[in-house]
């Protein structure tokens, strides 16, 4: 159990913000914590789902999918990510979790699926020795206020400019 839990943000337009929740993930776990993925706006078959295959204090659950990015989301999509955060909420107050991830947050917040304030009043009943993470493109100023750090992956070079496909076990 940590000592004092912080609100961690990874944002930006470059690869590796789940990946980075995944890294201390795998940290936190290896040192005898619980961790709870929730993702937003995942619906399909990352991965990263094994790792409750693998890492016996890791839970992971998903809210929706992003079908509709280049289009509006449905009334479907809105009610998937509220029911999320109403689940991320009871995570988090619960007491069981050592490190909360609300993956893909940000992106959700981004395309209105869930009000930033209704956000912000779940992080406020963080328990004190929760650690806390969030990630997602477009983290709202609002959040990035709230957090303690914040960490923006800035694309410089990527091969999927060159037509490479997300590859299993990199990208997805």
């Amino acid at each position: 159990m940590l000592a004092k839990g912080y609100i961690q943000v990874y944002t930006g337009n470059g690869k590796g913000k789940t990946t980075a929740a995944l890294g201390i993930s795998l940290r936190a776990a290896c040192a005898g914590n619980r961790i709870f993925m929730g993702q937003f706006m995942k619906g399909t078959d990352y991965s990263e789902l094994k790792t409750v295959d693998h890492l016996p204090k890791f839970e992971m659950e998903q809210f929706g999918d992003a079908h509709f990015i280049s289009g509006k989301p449905s009334e479907e999509d809105i009610l998937s990510a509220k029911k999320g955060l109403a689940k991320m909420k009871e995570v988090l107050t619960s007491g069981d979790y050592d490190l909360v991830i609300f993956d893909e947050l940000n992106t959700a917040l981004h395309f209105k699926l869930i009000p930033v304030e209704e956000a912000l009043s779940v992080l406020d009943m963080k328990p004190d020795k929760t650690e806390v993470i969030l990630t997602g493109r477009y983290a709202p100023d609002e959040i990035i206020d709230r957090a303690d750090l914040v960490t923006e992956m800035r694309e410089v070079k990527h091969y999927y400019t060159t037509g490479v496909n997300a590859r299993t076990g990199i990208e997805k």
